[in-house]
């Protein structure tokens, strides 16, 4: 007898064919913030009333959280950009590995479990593209606060002792800045039994935003946006209805397709206290900036080299490096990029060069001669903002530009192309099989 081998499976690899060269006009939206959306999401495990989100993008990172939090026993319904959040029948505090290890923002959950349900236990967060992010902080932070925490076999298991179960409120001095660590050590505080303050708190707009949505919910914060944050402990939050801040780091990246085609482009909504150092650093390499409405218009024509180097919010963002590197690589003289937060993100160079862009890589310092133009090349996505940084290129790139690596891209663009092809850009998506 013999035996047949089982045919391959087909693996379905979509990709996005750009036609560059082509001017950019109209208006173009800005959807919600992810990064603030994820965290606010996990918010509503600290009230049994419902949480309305408003503003909520299109993600499957956003999708990937809803399966999470239904999986604690939280009634997730969808409509359009509309989330409501049900968090009245929890029925654990342990969400499946499975489904955590497709998701970083996943570990936000261990504070508010902790603070509702006195205990939590969290898989540690997988591995990470662009270099490592360890929770060092939280744990320090949650013990701060009073809860035991041991990390065993990659699970960190966190219980607050005593009858009461109630985490009592501390001083938390943080080494780094760090976003997760603030964000977290803000939702197990809310409802601990009196003060708690985090000095050398991350500034960035993500955290303003979590800390308006939980006093929209009854708690007590005052100090989001400065390094030093001050909770008073309450006994419950209330639901709320909340509407979730514009996409910062989407905003500049679609500022910067205007800048890359040399196109007259308006970005809306942006808040442009949230992109400060990028505004100044697109002013510097001459292009104009108007206010205009909730929006900001940009025009570009000759694009000049200028030099950037990475830094906590209120300085230039880690997750507009790469987008803003591909302007660069089109600009008229000699630019120098630092990557200071992580180790591993400048892996897009080797794309950029593989489009005729002129980069010298040393360590973390990038150093780009402005070519003429790119050209178009298949082109790989390595993470979430250097896929963002391959359409950018491909937009100002001669011929077609093809680009792999769309599951990063779609973690934090919905329907990019879309958007784009609305303005003037030619990009579409393809599916091949392999």
């Amino acid at each position: 007898m013999t035996l047949l081998a089982a045919p391959a499976k087909t693996v379905v690899q979509p990709r996005l064919e750009i036609t560059g060269g082509k001017r950019l006009s109209g208006e173009i939206k800005v959807n919600g913030a992810k990064n603030s959306a994820l965290v606010l999401m996990a918010a509503c495990l600290l009230t049994r009333e419902t949480l309305r989100l408003r503003n909520v993008p299109r993600l499957t990172d956003i999708a990937a959280m809803g399966e999470i939090l239904a999986a604690l026993g939280v009634q997730v319904v969808r409509g359009g950009e509309i989330i409501d959040l049900d968090g009245d029948n929890i029925t654990q505090a342990a969400p499946p590995y499975e489904l955590v290890n497709t998701l970083r923002a996943s570990f936000f959950c261990i504070g508010p479990l902790l603070a509702r349900m006195g205990m939590a236990q969290v898989p540690l967060p997988g591995g990470c593209q662009i270099g490592s992010r360890p929770v060092v902080e939280h744990v320090r932070g949650l013990k701060a606060l009073g809860a035991q925490v041991t990390i065993d076999h990659g699970v960190v298991t966190a219980v607050v002792p005593g009858r009461r179960r109630r985490l009592t409120g501390g001083q938390i001095h943080l080494d780094c800045p760090s976003v997760g660590a603030t964000e977290t050590l803000m939702m197990a505080a809310v409802l601990a039994e009196g003060e708690t303050t985090i000095e050398n708190a991350a500034q960035e707009p993500e955290v303003v935003d979590l800390a308006n949505l939980l006093i929209a919910m009854g708690g007590r914060i005052r100090g989001a946006g400065t390094p030093s944050i001050v909770i008073d402990g309450v006994d419950q939050l209330h639901g709320a209805d909340y509407a979730v801040i514009p996409d910062r780091i989407e905003a500049g990246t679609l500022l910067l397709a205007g800048a890359i085609t040399r196109s007259d482009l308006l970005v809306t909504p942006v808040i442009p206290e949230h992109l400060k150092a990028v505004l100044t650093k697109l002013e510097d390499a001459g292009c104009h900036l108007q206010v205009e409405g909730k929006g900001l218009r940009i025009r570009a024509d000759a694009v000049r080299a200028v030099d950037l180097r990475t830094q906590p919010f209120p300085g230039f963002p880690t997750d507009l490096q790469a987008p803003f590197m591909g302007l660069l690589a089109t600009a008229q003289g000699t630019s120098m990029v630092v990557e200071n937060i992580f180790e591993n993100r400048l892996q897009h160079v080797a794309e950029l060069q593989r489009m005729g862009a002129s980069i010298r890589l040393q360590g973390n310092t990038a150093c780009i001669e402005g070519v003429a133009r790119l050209s178009g090349a298949p082109v790989q996505g390595t993470d979430l903002r250097a896929s963002a940084a391959m359409v950018l290129a491909g937009l100002a790139a001669e011929g077609i530009t093809s680009v792999m690596g769309l599951e990063f891209l779609d973690r934090g663009y919905a329907a990019l192309e879309e958007r784009l092809n609305g303005v003037g850009a030619s990009i579409r998506r393809v599916v091949d099989p392999h």
